[in-house]
């Protein structure tokens, strides 16, 4: 396995499919960046095309978190320390979409935390509904030999309109190298409802890459969007039943274990 990566674009699509209730499946090319949060001021003062603001591709630490523009490193450490989980100051990597000109959405954001050494301490998974309300999901990641991290949550938040929340997360996830994959699986007991994942592979973040990805997939984020309420109005046709969104978890964090 290829060595951790630091900050990098990843390229590649995304894949929906519903098998409980009524199918639905969808596939959607798109593009992410991993940015090391100590690395990014410095990222963003050599690249033309990856600003704070004012540009046409933009990433600002203060659309992650509780967005109360305190240092994002700190609100993950806090929720790290309030699961016992110790990574000694080493590096945290968030993969995301950034904003493209000027707006940004992330139905999920996935915080890399290491150790100091390089490995794998945990997984914060920060989820966002389109009501803009946000719940993430932290899980401690043991050192193993496998590739792969297996990890389960119970599901807390309301996100998609025709689910019910008392469902099960499974995730699997390649943690980023040469490529990444993302996959969350959903399930009722031990009946599975959904599967949805992201895998890309590597390029290096520079301006020019960005400019490629920016080119090749116009307005990523507005597309994003628009593609949840379109397939949204395909799943009523089809006779999804809209559940109501109810009250949002007491918690910011759920915490899950690995398997």
């Amino acid at each position: 396995m290829e060595s951790a990566a630091r900050s990098s674009i990843y390229v590649g699509e995304v894949v929906h499919q519903r098998s409980r209730d009524f199918t639905h499946r969808l596939r959607y090319r798109l593009w992410m960046v991993l940015v090391d949060l100590d690395e990014l001021p410095s990222l963003q003062g050599r690249l033309r095309l990856l600003r704070r603001r004012f540009a046409p591709i933009t990433l600002r630490t203060s659309d992650h978190g509780d967005r109360s523009g305190r240092p994002l490193r700190v609100q993950i450490e806090e929720h790290l320390a309030a699961a016992n989980i110790d990574i000694g100051g080493g590096p945290i990597r968030l993969l995301t979409m950034p904003r493209i000109l000027g707006y940004g959405f992330n139905p999920i954001s996935v915080f890399f935390c290491h150790r100091q050494d390089g490995t794998l301490a945990a997984l914060l998974y920060e989820v966002t509904n389109t009501f803009r309300e946000r719940h993430s999901y932290l899980v401690a990641t043991p050192v193993m030999d496998d590739e792969a991290v297996r990890q389960t949550a119970d599901k807390r938040f309301f996100v998609s309109p025709f689910m019910d929340r008392d469902l099960t997360y499974d995730f699997t996830v390649q943690p980023p190298g040469a490529t990444v994959s993302i996959v969350v699986g959903v399930r009722r007991g031990e009946t599975p409802i959904l599967t949805a994942g992201f895998s890309g592979a590597r390029r290096r973040l520079t301006d020019a890459q960005l400019l490629r990805a920016f080119l090749t997939h116009p307005l990523l984020t507005w597309k994003v969007t628009a593609g949840i309420h379109w397939e949204a109005l395909k799943m009523i046709l089809k006779g999804a039943r809209y559940r109501h969104r109810g009250p949002k978890p007491v918690r910011p964090v759920t915490v899950g274990h690995s398997v």
